[in-house]
Order: structure tokens, then sequence, then C-alpha cells
């Protein structure tokens, strides 16, 4: 059985990412495994710099770490079984990287249905499945 899920949670997208973290959530209550949740934030071009604040990064991440800390409270695990991380960069880069140094031995991400703009531009959850060392579980919305 899985032992250290992490499992990917795009903020702006809780429609794709409830069903992941409960699949994940169930899986690690099976093995008495731990579970990690991840956001990844971009990094903002340096285009919009004079447009923001110049903290703004720094609120972002705040804001993520807030809202990961809220949703960790409402898995129903042990909340020592429960973790969280906000990573700052390319997504499928930062997933995977996560999952390498915190030993993941599966992935949990959230997918919606396939469309036509991600057969030709492709998805962060298609290259996570690719590129990753370990077992990867994509759950649709």
């Amino acid at each position: 059985m899985f032992r250290t899920i992490l499992v990917t949670v795009d903020l702006a997208e809780m429609n794709v990412a409830k069903p992941a973290i409960e699949q994940a959530a169930a899986l690690a209550e099976q093995s008495g495994g731990a579970l990690r949740l991840v956001n990844v934030q971009t990094l903002l071009p340096a285009t919009f710099m004079d447009y923001v604040p110049s903290d703004f990064d720094d609120q972002m991440k705040e804001n993520a770490e807030k809202s990961l800390r809220e949703i960790a409270g409402h898995v129903p695990l042990p909340q020592e079984r429960v973790s969280w991380c906000v990573r700052v960069g390319g997504v499928y880069p930062e997933i995977l990287a996560e999952a390498d140094s915190w030993g993941a031995d599966l992935i949990v991400i959230g997918s919606h249905r396939p469309a036509m703009s991600t057969y030709l531009l492709g998805s962060n959850a298609k290259t996570v499945v690719r590129h990753a060392k370990c077992s990867v579980l994509v759950v649709r919305e």
C-alpha cells in the first residue's frame, strides 16, 4: 500500500482538487499512510511587476499556505499524518520535485475531462504522469 501520498491542490480549481483529496485521504486511511497537500504558485511575469505591490509573491504564498492549512483541517485523518507545502515555480517541475524530496510513493492529481485544448497543448497531469518516479493516480472531477 501507499504510505506517503502527495496530493496536488489548485486553489483556483477546488472542484478538481476536492475529489483528489478525498481519494488520497481514503487511500491514506487504508494504509495508515501520510498525506501531503502541495500547491504551486507560479511566478508573476516580470512585465507585471510595475503593477503589483512589491510583496505580491509573498502575499500570494502566505494566502495559499493559509488555504492549505484550512483544507488540511478538514481531511479525515489524524492531523499528525497530514502536512502541506506551497512551492513557487512551474507547476509540474515543482510537483515532481516535492514528490522526490518528500519521498512520495504516490502522487494524486485532479484533472479536468479531456478537451481539445488539452490534446493540443498538453496538461500538467499528463506531464506528471510521464515523468514521475512513483505511481500517479489521476482523479477526474
